[in-house]
């Protein structure tokens, strides 16, 4: 996964709630109508080609995902016709689509995003399709689910886990951190001079609360209670990492992208990132690194970290075309179909089995696999609501590490956002 990809992807839709009720009802509205797709063979006769939307601009996915979608198009007897969206532009587009009857048959959209598409009434239920979710970890069925049925399968995830740099840690004598309070030492220790011990991104958007938000639920925090103890607990903890210096004040404008950059560059012992820095990172031979869980609070709690990764979704058109783009997703799932998928893109599968072959034979996503089955989908607490939520969690981590303001007043006031 490119950095660029990552900083993208993880931007909040544009679509504000009263949109989504509107667009809600029209969808039901015209669902029953719906029946022509966007792409070619709507008549309602078997279709020789299907229409596919995703934003993904960069390599590898770019170059990966057009291959692996014609194997399992000419699997099931019909061509593909792609379209690559900027991300910014992607869910605005869906959005519009959906109200317009003219949703693409495949769409890989963002798994936080999947709610908002599915409450248009635009979705096909893969439940009611048949797809099988049999051997896939239950939190990545768990985040394409709407009211009870699921309308976006995963073919592979990813996470966040902690980064740390193999020589600094011999040369000082460490070893990875585990708790809070040994990631701390940590970071105090590693800093010198320009370089800080730890790295991550609380830049005001999505992309700062899901770099958090490891941090928060292992807490033990909710979003439904942005100022709860659990949560002025985490923030605590990242504001003493940049309040002491094992941080920089910087990381209030890094992305993920930027993260990483600090790390290849020495700038950082540790970071907090996810597995698509792996190809890029690999590339650079003169660094070592080695990747464990998040460090927990203390002993006896798991790493609960966000469920990152897209999910495939089939868009109304007819019963035709439905069941051919259905075809063509349980291909993708497939366990080798989502193992190459997930070793080309960075990605962890979805398929328990598979997830577990990969764990084996690349130590450097044992963490991230062992991480997936605590992990939970950003959706599951407060489903359409969770994007609002976000923004007043991200902008707390703003107010606390940048403004001065304490975490348990930010957190509060992120509280009262929230409600309004």
């Amino acid at each position: 996964m490119s950095r660029l990809l990552r900083t993208s992807r993880l931007f909040r839709p544009a679509a504000r709630p009263g949109t989504l009720a509107a667009l809600a009802a029209a969808g039901a509205l015209t669902l029953a109508a719906c029946g022509t797709g966007s792409g070619a063979g709507g008549s309602g006769g078997a279709p020789d080609t299907l229409t596919e939307i995703d934003y993904y601009d960069a390599a590898p996915q770019n170059t990966q995902l057009p291959q692996i979608l014609d194997e399992c198009a000419a699997r099931t007897g019909v061509k593909i016709k792609h379209q690559q969206v900027p991300r910014a532009q992607f869910m605005p587009k869906l959005l519009q689509q959906a109200s317009a009857r003219s949703l693409p048959d495949l769409a890989l959209i963002d798994n936080p995003d999947l709610q908002q598409l599915a409450a248009t009434g635009g979705l096909v239920s893969l439940s009611r399709a048949g797809l099988s979710t049999e051997g896939l970890y239950p939190s990545i069925v768990q985040a394409g689910q709407y009211q009870g049925q699921t309308y976006g399968i995963a073919p592979g995830v990813n996470g966040l886990a902690l980064y740390y740099n193999t020589d600094l840690f011999t040369q000082a004598g460490l070893k990875p951190p585990t708790t809070w309070d040994e990631l701390t030492a940590d970071a105090r220790k590693l800093t010198r001079g320009s370089r800080y011990g730890v790295a991550f991104s609380a830049v005001g958007t999505e992309e700062g609360t899901f770099q958090f938000e490891p941090f928060f639920w292992t807490a033990g925090a909710s979003l439904k209670a942005l100022d709860s103890p659990q949560a002025v607990q985490a923030l605590t903890l990242w504001k003493d990492l940049v309040g002491s210096g094992s941080a920089s004040k910087s990381v209030v404008t890094w992305t993920q992208a930027d993260v990483n950059d600090q790390f290849m560059a020495g700038n950082a012992a540790m970071m907090v990132n996810g597995p698509w820095q792996l190809p890029t990172l690999n590339a650079d031979k003169k660094l070592h690194f080695g990747v464990v869980p998040i460090p927990i609070p203390g002993p006896g709690a798991k790493p609960v970290t966000p469920l990152g990764g897209e999910v495939w979704t089939v868009g109304h058109s007819n019963a035709a075309r439905e069941a051919k783009a259905v075809a063509v997703v349980k291909c993708l799932l497939g366990h080798d179909e989502s193992a190459t998928w997930s070793k080309d893109a960075g990605y962890i599968p979805s398929n328990q089995r598979a997830a577990a072959q990969l764990a084996a034979s690349d130590p450097q996503l044992a963490a991230f696999v062992q991480e997936v089955g605590t992990a939970k989908a950003r959706t599951t607490e407060l489903g359409t609501d969770y994007p609002k939520v976000s923004q007043a969690l991200a902008d707390a981590i703003q107010a606390a590490l940048a403004g001065g303001t304490s975490p348990e007043k930010a957190l509060s006031q992120a509280q009262s956002a929230a409600r309004n």
